[in-house]
């Protein structure tokens, strides 16, 4: 395998779709993302990174900005913060993890952990020695009703914490900071949320949707269903 950064094969952006459909659709319109994501490719291509097999084929993807924030002072609103704060133009105090993917025909393979050290090599080639990440669980969207706090909370019998992805950051090294309870902010219609999950949402209240890893709150009257994600920040020394 071999990683490359988008500096260096800036043409595997529009390969991308090889990976298959990484998230649930509702994801993909985070308000903040809209705006910054193709941005951070321009911007810090060093931090976009592609692992590719010898056959030249797309394994998977990581992408990180910097940030003028430190691990002693991660706000509640993570990855939307890392987002958007990566471009307001102040010194870089460490470098955020946004996302990992590995293609649906890919997971399971270990492949995470080569992402996760090579967004570290990526950090010390900056000359900084943070690593953090606002980090979704990947098994919290099965307990949606189970408050965050208390899901990090959950080890399993060998001392280890019980969801995988955690688990994963927490073996290459990383200390489990907080939660950040408004890490992502997702707003459509009731019409749009519907054609996202499909599913129907006729009164107002809370619904559980699946891949969320909390209800959503729909209010008819205003036509709105607002989705406020927590994820937890972790931190790799470099």
């Amino acid at each position: 395998m071999k990683l490359v950064s988008y500096d260096e094969r800036p043409d595997l952006l529009d390969r991308r779709d090889e990976l298959g459909a990484a998230w649930d659709e509702f994801m993909y319109h985070d308000a903040v993302a809209n705006v910054r994501w193709n941005q951070q490719y321009e911007e810090f291509p060093d931090l976009q990174l592609f692992l590719l097999d010898d056959e030249d084929r797309l394994l998977a993807e990581s992408n990180a900005v910097p940030i003028p924030f430190g691990p002693g002072e991660l706000p509640d609103d993570g990855w939307d913060a890392a987002l958007e704060q990566a471009f307001a133009g102040r010194p870089a105090a460490a470098v955020s993890a946004i996302a990992i993917t590995i293609g649906v025909e890919h997971r399971g393979n270990g492949l995470s952990r080569t992402m996760l050290e090579g967004m570290r090599k990526a950090v010390a080639g900056r000359g900084l020695t943070d690593l953090v990440a606002p980090v979704r669980p990947s098994q919290k969207h099965v307990y949606p009703l189970t408050s965050m706090e208390r899901y990090v909370e959950w080890r399993r019998e060998d001392g280890k914490l019980v969801d995988a992805w955690l688990r994963t950051h927490e073996q290459a090294g990383a200390e489990l900071i907080r939660v950040a309870p408004t890490s992502m902010r997702i707003s459509g219609s009731v019409g749009d949320w519907e054609s996202w999950t499909g599913l129907r949402f006729p009164d107002s209240g809370s619904y559980v949707v699946p891949g969320a890893l909390v209800p959503v709150e729909f209010d008819r009257e205003r036509d709105e269903g607002v989705y406020v994600e927590p994820n937890v920040w972790m931190h790799h020394h470099v």
